[in-house]
């Protein structure tokens, strides 16, 4: 069972996710798979005044046998205070080189930082219907960070996913840690992450679930941030998947809504 980000690009960004099921499987000749969403969230995050994100995210994903590679580059147009950054929420940059004025807010749009990460299968018993997969992650700095689109530093992420079906509900956990790079515009710290929740299957083409996710604080500025998040997954054949979700903040360094479709298909 391999777990994936449907519309957003996950952890990165915090822009608001869904989780989406396939059955446990090895692509021995390996599964080109690209796909593109859209997501749009709005909160306060601790403060008096709404952010608004809109994201366009385009994923490449390749799997070959065990192992599941994938790219995230995301389109942004973020409106709201100018001492926010998509995926840190409100930072602080007090004692850095290059300095964003934080004063107002503002209406910025361009590239985000974009993710690359690898997960390997490193055990699944069929007869249990269990599993794990480790993921090592890099989020790199293609977003301009003097626009507030990005933080201008390269973190890398490990995480360690966990799962049992039982019959038509499937169950998960994930468990994470970001080691965030040095950065000239913001001032980042190491963070844990976490991730509960199921998906049930209505059909051979339908599933809903839903997952309570959570990250410590990132930023000095920033806050904690904690999401439930309901979703719909459809495979409406071997090649093409559909995917929405619904989003509600649950902590000041989430949004207080969020929602998203995105579709793949394999080549």
């Amino acid at each position: 069972m391999k777990k994936g980000w449907a519309a957003r690009c996950a952890v990165a960004f915090g822009i608001g996710a869904a989780s989406f099921f396939a059955s446990s499987s090895v692509a021995a000749d390996g599964e080109l798979r690209l796909g593109a969403g859209a997501d749009y969230s709005r909160g306060t995050y601790g403060g008096s005044t709404d952010t608004t994100i809109f994201a366009v995210p385009v994923t490449v994903r390749y799997e070959l046998e065990r192992w599941t590679y994938k790219l995230t580059v995301p389109y942004l147009e973020v409106s709201g205070p100018a001492d926010f950054v998509p995926g840190v929420g409100r930072v602080d940059n007090s004692g850095k080189p290059k300095r964003r004025s934080f004063s107002g807010t503002t209406t910025e749009s361009g590239l985000g930082d974009s993710v690359a990460s690898a997960t390997y299968n490193a055990w699944y018993d069929r007869g249990l219907e269990r599993g794990l997969d480790l993921t090592g992650r890099v989020k790199l700095p293609s977003g301009d960070a003097g626009k507030g689109l990005g933080t201008g530093s390269t973190d890398v992420g490990l995480q360690v996913d966990a799962y049992q079906t039982l019959e038509r509900l499937t169950v998960f956990a994930d468990l994470g840690y970001t080691f965030f790079g040095r950065s000239d515009y913001v001032e980042l710290r190491n963070a844990a992450n976490y991730g509960v929740g199921a998906s049930r299957k209505l059909s051979d083409m339908d599933s809903v679930g839903a997952s309570l996710d959570g990250r410590e604080r990132v930023s000095p500025g920033g806050s904690p941030q904690r999401e439930l998040t309901l979703f719909w997954n459809r495979r409406a054949d071997r090649l093409t998947r559909v995917q929405a979700y619904v989003l509600f903040g649950l902590a000041n360094g989430s949004p207080d809504i969020g929602v998203g479709v995105s579709g793949s298909r394999m080549f």
